[in-house]
């Protein structure tokens, strides 16, 4: 019965085009629907609910680790077309949960509209790749379309390490073992350390949240693997100074030559609101160059925008306000929503008017819906 309930609400969201479903202990369910949560139905849920729910929905095991670790991430198949990712967690007034929906297709770069550079990150032997960005803002989407490009081209051995297992990734012309968490492996760095075992050419690591599970990705890279992950930065110059500051100040010299040697690619994304509805995500895109990894090297962070900016005609590679920018003469997003949204305002000002209001006004009269492509975030 209970389980019953939770498939009406998440049916519901579904319905709506929604992204996140949000169970509270003491208040009523809510959806996240393009990036804002909207309220769903009258009915509180009470602190008994959420824990029938919780029995309903776990094996045994899973509900004795909900009791003891205080939290729990786990994926729910509500059906062949639906999964859930799951975390379940205690607050004050009792239990929460929020279901992310996973879906089944995995979308192409070109149906998410990424840049074009990124695909030739699906193209070097050896290195590492990151996809950056806060909690929500579509980095396991990303990694899955890289990971599917691939599939569909190459013969080669991939390793995936997450938690949990998002996108169902079935062997084409890859081979393709997928390990979750807690299911499959004790950790991150186990399974990271095992991998190198298991004849890999490429692995993709769900997360570096910690120093060793970062030393070891960095080690695969170094050794003629390609390494994917993903970190919770908003952008290179943050993701650069993340890694390397992990470490303690006498391995930093050590740690900054490694990166600079093996980072091939960031990848940093944040969802905009659009003109029609939905969200886009707007791109930064650091290629390895000779410029980037000497600036690594030598602890000029603070360059690698600028590095950036430069080489946007010659290497494909661009700022976050390059990429807005380009959004708004596309007419796909608001001047309002560039302004509040750009890294520099005060610059991005200048720019605006250089283009001329007048031009982006008719853009955004010109633009139809077949322009926008609503990019749905299913990770973390």
């Amino acid at each position: 019965m209970v389980e019953e309930k939770l498939k009406l609400y998440l049916k519901t969201m579904v319905r709506n085009q929604g992204s996140d479903l949000h169970l509270k202990s003491g208040a009523v369910p809510r959806v996240r629907i393009d990036g804002m949560l909207k309220i769903l139905g009258k009915e509180v849920l009470d602190a008994v609910m959420l824990d029938s729910i919780a029995q309903a929905i776990m094996s045994q095991e899973q509900y004795s680790k909900l009791k003891n670790d205080k939290s729990l991430d786990f994926t729910y198949i509500y059906s062949k077309e639906y999964r859930f990712r799951v975390n379940y967690f205690y607050q004050m007034e009792g239990l929460s949960a929020v279901f992310r929906l996973i879906p089944v297709k995995i979308a192409t770069l070109e149906e998410l509209k990424l840049p074009k550079v990124i695909e030739t990150f699906t193209q070097v032997q050896r290195g590492l790749v990151l996809v950056t960005g806060v909690t929500g803002s579509g980095k396991s989407t990303t990694l899955a379309a890289l990971i599917d490009k691939i599939n569909n081209r190459d013969n080669k051995h991939i390793v995936c390490i997450e938690d949990p297992i998002e996108f169902i990734h079935k062997d084409k012309n890859c081979l393709i073992n997928q390990r979750a968490i807690g299911q499959d492996t004790h950790s991150f760095s186990d399974a990271l350390r095992a991998a190198l075992r298991e004849d890999p050419d490429i692995i993709l690591v769900g997360e570096m949240r910690d120093l060793e599970t970062i030393d070891i990705a960095l080690h695969a890279a170094n050794t003629g693997h390609l390494v994917f992950s993903t970190v919770h930065t908003l952008d290179a110059k943050e993701t650069v100074d993340r890694i390397v500051g992990m470490f303690s100040k006498e391995e930093q010299n050590r740690i900054r030559g490694s990166l600079a040697s093996v980072l091939e690619g960031v990848i940093s994304q944040r969802l905009i609101p659009t003109t029609l509805g939905g969200r886009v995500a707007a791109i930064e895109v650091l290629k390895k160059t000779a410029r980037i990894e000497q600036l690594i090297m030598e602890d000029r962070d603070h360059e690698i925008p600028d590095a950036l900016f430069d080489g946007k005609d010659i290497y494909g590679t661009q700022t976050f306000d390059q990429a807005l920018l380009d959004l708004l003469h596309e007419g796909r997003i608001t001047e309002k929503v560039t302004m509040e949204y750009a890294t520099n305002p005060a610059d991005m000002k200048l720019k605006i008017e250089g283009i001329g209001r007048g031009a982006l006004a008719q853009k955004n009269r010109d633009i139809s819906e077949d322009d926008v492509f609503s990019f749905k975030e299913i990770e973390e």
